[in-house]
């Protein structure tokens, strides 16, 4: 499989030599000092791109691979107001796309735990909940998609909470106004690679799930996953499809 690396940082880096070691070909790697580079004539020489930048540039590339008519996976997180002007544009050129906030396996296993908790805890009105995120201190958005995703599927099941809230750590003195609002902590230390944890507090006992990441190779390893996984196929894919979940 040819593949164009949009983003050659850390998990750029990361997913390259997992790739070559299964003799995989990266056929482009885009960086700040190549932009020039990522053009639609690079980009078809790949069977499939994936986009691990920032923010600001996430969605003008996923959109270019669209034109480009490759695959395209993507794990850059903090553009998702947008997400709905990218779905239409790959349905509209029967383009290929897989997001997700967090590639690895074992936090995707840990985002089928905390539905399964929250299902239990949206009966048990005796607790609240609440959600801790630490991450390093290169990280470009807070919260981090992962722990949005966590309070999602908490607000979407429990019916107790309605919203949720950042507090970031330097602003410890703010906390929820509401009890209807569920509280994200963020805290950026080096060099965490990612921790999230998922609280569960009453007056007589805590129940909490915590997933922690020992380096960067769990999220790279699961990019690939989805880019060996979309790379001949059409449609919107989530990881869920991936991992047959």
């Amino acid at each position: 499989m040819k593949i164009a690396l949009l983003g050659y940082g850390k998990m750029g880096k990361a997913i390259e030599s997992i790739a070559l070691e299964k003799k995989h070909t990266i056929v482009l790697r885009i960086h700040d000092q190549n932009l020039e580079q990522l053009t639609i004539d690079n980009l078809q020489k790949a069977d499939v791109a994936i986009e691990f930048t920032g923010p600001d540039s996430a969605v003008s590339n996923i959109l270019l691979c669209f034109d480009a008519g490759i695959p395209v996976v993507c794990g850059t997180t903090g553009w998702l107001s947008q997400l709905n002007k990218v779905k239409q544009k790959c349905e509209e050129t029967s383009g290929s796309f897989l997001y997700a906030s967090n590639f690895s396996i074992g936090v995707n296993i840990f985002f089928e735990l905390n539905k399964k908790l929250a299902m239990l805890m949206s009966q048990q009105p005796a607790y609240d909940v609440s959600i801790e995120e630490t991450h390093h201190t290169e990280k470009k958005d807070a919260p981090s998609g992962t722990a949005i995703t966590l309070a999602e599927q908490i607000i979407g099941i429990s019916g107790q909470k309605s919203k949720w809230v950042l507090r970031q750590e330097r602003d410890a003195s703010s906390t929820a106004q509401h009890s209807h609002e569920l509280v994200i902590s963020s805290k950026r230390i080096d060099p965490a690679a990612g921790t999230h944890s998922v609280k569960y507090t009453s007056e007589v006992d805590d129940i909490e799930i915590i997933h922690t990441a020992h380096n960067r190779m769990g999220f790279a390893a699961g990019a690939l996953l989805a880019a060996e996984f979309i790379h001949d196929k059409k449609g919107i894919f989530s990881m869920k499809d991936v991992l047959h979940m």
